[in-house]
């Protein structure tokens, strides 16, 4: 006789994003960073799955890295904002640091210029950003969070794009063809992007489908053809599908960003991330590196 068995649900845990605590609030000019808005949006979604499972870890928890000097002032802007049950803070110095990020099991890391430990973290495989912030930000939607991320060196590894850097696009283009139908490695922010699409997931399952508060995006330089089917194809095997795909087949990213209005953007190239701030949106360099760059 055989025996029943039963798969054993993953564990649900919180998704963790730490911080600067200047990202939040600027302390000299005391008044809101460029992540509150994104920090607000997340503030939103756990709103709606708190409303559908009421019983889930699986929320958004941001860990405010600060030193003692301004618990008190940090402390009165969460308060302030209402944003108490979403905010701790993490007290830890320099040398702690990466340590603490994954203790934390952090999902997220972003630093504020020029990036404390950003690619210390990134080399112990936590998905660490430096944002920076535009003149005016603009985003579309306070109850919808909107993440928008490049493909090579940020959601796939940084091999193709080292081909492109070292052979040029007719070179790329002929290793993307020949290579169209492999699978590229993950990058560092493949595992962000799944807890997102998990937790949207969750929430398309209790109907919220054209509601949905979580919303993701491509917005990637690879053009329509091989080098575009490849990264569709990578995202297919890995069972991730975002929202929307944008190949901007190298041209600016600025236009499609403006169209999209995400509260945040990803990018491993400072062109791009100076494009994104050009049209109000707030954008983080990833300093992806290997042995080979």
């Amino acid at each position: 006789m055989s025996e029943c068995r039963t798969s054993t649900p993953e564990p649900e845990i919180p998704v963790t994003i730490a911080m600067s605590s200047g990202l939040l609030f600027k302390q000299e000019q005391q008044g809101c960073g460029p992540a509150f808005k994104f920090v607000e949006a997340l503030k939103a979604v756990n709103a709606e799955l708190t409303n559908h499972y009421p019983d889930s870890e699986e929320l958004f928890k941001v860990k405010l890295i600060n030193d003692s000097s301004s618990s008190d002032f940090l402390m009165d802007h969460i308060c302030e904002h209402g944003l108490g049950e979403l905010i701790t803070l993490l007290p830890v110095t320099e040398d702690q640091l990466v340590n603490e990020l994954k203790k934390n099991n952090t999902h997220l890391y972003l630093s504020d210029e020029p990036g404390l430990k950003v690619q210390e973290a990134l080399n112990a495989g936590v998905a660490a950003a430096i944002m920076f912030t535009p003149t005016n930000i603009i985003t579309e939607s306070e109850n919808q969070l909107r993440v928008a991320f490049d493909g090579d060196a940020v959601l796939f590894s940084n091999e193709s794009e080292l081909v492109f850097k070292s052979g040029g696009l007719q070179e790329y283009l002929k290793h993307e063809e020949q290579n169209v139908e492999i699978r590229m490695n993950r990058g560092p922010f493949k595992g962000f992007l799944e807890v997102l699409i998990k937790l949207q997931k969750k929430l398309h399952n209790r109907g919220l489908y054209k509601k949905c508060p979580i919303r993701t995006y491509l917005v990637t330089s690879r053009g329509a053809g091989c080098d575009g089917y490849r990264a569709l194809n990578t995202l297919h095997t890995w069972g991730l599908e975002l929202d929307e795909a944008v190949f901007v087949g190298g041209a600016n990213k600025g236009p499609t960003l403006q169209r999209i209005k995400p509260h945040i953007f990803f990018d491993d190239q400072q062109c791009h991330v100076g494009a994104a701030l050009e049209v109000g949106t707030v954008a983080c360099l990833v300093p992806y590196q290997t042995k080979n760059k």
